[in-house]
């Protein structure tokens, strides 16, 4: 069974979240959940809660289809990726009457989990 759990448009880059969804790829889904709870970082935040989404998602699957023995521990993070989404373009005043673009980038996040 393989249960995905999408977080759209989060403010940050995709190269600044790519960091911390590298560290979660393949490993058991709580124990991904224990190392995104000590990394020290604004995406470490936004990445656990994507995982308990899909780790939820996964409980109510499992509800869904009477799976008679669902047990947590077995999920394991099949992929995570950080995707980019729109970028909001704004421009701040320069030297001589001319004009710099300041790019506010934005993101996907996409954890896929699986029982296998």
């Amino acid at each position: 069974m393989e249960v995905q759990a999408i977080t759209k448009n989060v403010k940050m880059s995709p190269q600044k979240m790519r960091e911390v969804v590298r560290q979660i790829q393949g490993l058991p889904a709580l124990r991904a959940q224990a190392v995104l709870a000590v990394v020290p970082r604004k995406s470490a935040r936004f990445v656990a809660k994507t995982l308990k989404s899909a780790i939820a998602n996964a409980e109510d699957q499992a509800r869904v289809q009477k799976v008679a023995q669902f047990d947590p521990e077995n999920l394991r993070v099949l992929s995570a990726v950080a995707g980019a989404a729109t970028t909001i373009k704004r421009f701040r005043p320069k030297a001589r009457g001319s004009a710099g673009p300041i790019l506010k980038r934005n993101c996907h996040i996409k954890i896929v989990l699986s029982d296998e």
